[in-house]
Order: C-alpha cells, then sequence, then structure tokens
C-alpha cells in the first residue's frame, strides 16, 4: 500500500500496487457529504492512471467502482458496504473479496469485481425492460396472458370474458393505446353480414365492409374471427397440404395449437374450453379440422400473418384484412 500517492500534483490517499510503484487500486478517503466530487475526482485519477478499480470510503461506507464500465457513476458502482448496517461477518467478507493482497496481486479480486458487476448490470436492465415487455404484453394481445385473466374472472363470477373485452381492459387501465390493424382507403367500416360457416362470398369489386381481400377477390365476413375462419377456408382450398403443414408449425414452434384435428387437441391445458363448443369451430362440417376461436383481435391478426408464411402468401399485397 502506497499512502499519499503521487498524481500530475495531485495525490491520492491511498494505492495499492503490484508490482511496487504501479498502481491497480485507489482508494480516497473522505468526509460524509463530499460524495458527489470525490467521484468525480477519483474517477479522473483513475482514468488517467488506467487504475481499474477504485475505492471511495468515508471510513463507514464503502464504495467499490469500475472505472471503465459504462453508465454514470452509480451505474458503474459495484458495491456499497456500510459497516453500520451490514453483518460484520458480511463486511469482513467482502473487504477480503475486493481487498485481500493474495486476491489483489492475483487479480481475483478484478475478476470478481467484473462478475458482481455484470450480476448489478443484468438486474439493471431487467428492471429497465420490465416496462416495455409489459407494454407488450397488453398491446399484442399474448395469449397466455389474456388467458389467465380470463381464468380468473372466470372463476369468480363463473362468466368467461371475450378476449378483446380483456384487452381492451387493459389498454383502458394502463393508459396504453390499443394496435388495432388499419385498413387501407378502399375500406369502409359497414360490414356485409354472412353465416359464419356458409361458403364464402366473393366478388371482383373493391373491399367494402368485414373481411378480406385475397389475389383481387373479396371474401366478406361478420366478425373478426369469421374472417379468420374465411382465411384458412381461402388457404385450405389454394393448397390440400396448407392445413397439415399449418398444424406441424404451431406443434414445433412453441406456439398455441390455434388448428388441430379435435378441441381437446386445441386446449390441452384446460379441458373446460375443449367444452365449451363457442371456443371452437370445425373449419368446414366433416373436415375433422378445428380452429381456435378464443382469441383476441390482435392475436387472430398473428395467427394470420403466421398462415401467410406457411402459404407464402404476402400479407398486405396478396391479402388485404379489414376486421374493422
Amino acid at each position: 500500500m502506497w499512502p499519499e500517492y503521487a498524481l500530475r500534483g495531485r495525490r491520492v490517499d491511498f494505492a495499492l500496487c503490484h508490482p511496487p510503484g504501479k498502481p491497480i487500486v485507489f482508494i480516497e478517503v473522505k468526509q460524509v457529504g463530499q460524495g458527489a466530487d470525490a467521484e468525480r475526482q477519483l474517477f479522473e485519477y483513475a482514468f488517467h492512471e488506467g487504475v481499474p478499480l477504485a475505492i471511495l470510503t468515508t471510513a463507514q461506507e464503502w464504495h467499490f467502482f469500475l472505472p471503465a464500465e459504462r453508465g454514470d457513476y452509480g451505474e458503474r458502482r459495484v458495491y456499497k458496504l456500510d459497516l453500520l448496517e451490514r453483518d460484520p461477518e458480511e463486511s469482513i467478507a467482502r473487504l477480503k473479496r475486493y481487498l485481500d493482497y493474495q486476491a489483489v496481486t492475483s487479480g481475483e479480486a478484478m475478476d470478481a469485481a467484473r462478475a458482481d458487476y455484470k450480476s448489478i448490470a443484468r438486474d439493471r436492465e431487467i428492471k429497465r425492460t420490465l416496462p416495455e415487455a409489459w407494454q407488450k404484453l397488453i398491446t399484442e394481445g399474448n395469449e397466455s396472458l389474456i388467458e389467465l385473466v380470463a381464468d380468473k374472472v372466470e372463476s369468480l363470477c363463473g362468466f368467461r370474458p371475450d378476449p378483446d373485452v380483456v384487452v381492451e381492459y387493459f389498454a383502458k387501465e394502463t393508459s396504453i393505446p390499443l394496435r388495432i390493424p388499419t385498413k387501407s382507403k378502399a375500406q369502409a367500416p359497414s360490414p356485409t353480414i354472412i353465416s359464419p360457416i356458409e361458403p364464402a362470398t366473393v366478388s371482383k369489386a373493391s373491399l367494402d365492409g368485414m373481411g378480406f381481400m385475397l389475389f383481387g377477390q373479396n371474401v366478406y365476413a361478420r366478425s373478426a374471427r369469421d374472417v379468420l375462419v374465411k382465411v384458412f377456408q381461402e388457404f385450405a382450398k389454394r393448397d390440400p397440404t396448407f392445413l397439415d403443414r399449418f398444424a406441424t408449425r404451431t406443434r414445433t414452434g412453441g406456439n398455441r395449437p390455434y388448428l388441430a384435428r379435435s378441441r381437446e387437441a386445441l386446449f390441452p391445458k384446460s379441458a373446460h374450453l375443449a367444452l365449451d363448443h363457442s371456443y371452437s369451430r370445425e373449419l368446414l362440417p366433416g373436415s375433422g379440422w378445428w380452429i381456435d376461436m378464443n382469441l383476441s383481435r390482435q392475436t387472430i391478426l398473428r395467427v394470420i400473418t403466421m398462415a401467410c408464411e406457411v402459404a407464402k402468401i404476402r400479407l398486405g399485397r396478396d391479402l388485404i384484412v379489414n376486421m374493422k
């Protein structure tokens, strides 16, 4: 240890050197209340000399920093030790971790400090990202979150809410706008009502109601779920292998099985949903394919996007969807 280490006309209170004359740790001792200026001064010392570990102490409090890392002074702090608040055993262990002679000279102290910094930085990044993740879960209509809330509502009152009702509630309570699919200028909000299982109504005119336009041909629907059913019906007409390939993708990609050979297979973790026939529909009578109807509009759009990828159809060009 080198007290009053001379540094370009200034002095650092203590420098731990290895080999002699080469500082690897700076220790600055300050009175309580002088922390802000002391941090800036200590970082300047460490930066100019390339010292990897800097310590600021008031005797009671010890602040351990890695000056070369990213962030402001606080973000580059590895650990704060208050000798009056910590147990003696913990204080001893922490001081040995960063200041033990053998640990410092062998580089173990620096390795430990860097490992601790990475752990702190990871936790800080997690906390910083949590609000964004929560917003995405809400705005994108995450199925697992919607089902969890819907299950709880059903268990409390006996009635299961529509997925769109749950999504709208999230948006209202959190002031996060919903991501509703936009429609083209040629689209209008007045839908043409047709039966959800009758053959698709096709015309050459521009799309002027709820439904979709596939390769220039209009298919009208009565609801967003009906749009989903009819998209799958049209894709299956064009390619007899489409349904098998889509079902295989959802099974192997870790996605929810939006399409399956039975109601039970659609809801492997929610048997009560399989028993309620309003939550699923046979794609075509006698086809043996069942499609999930317990979906929000955001999820329906995501499923249609997946279907387009499987069918090699360009969403927004070959297929234009209007669910308003």
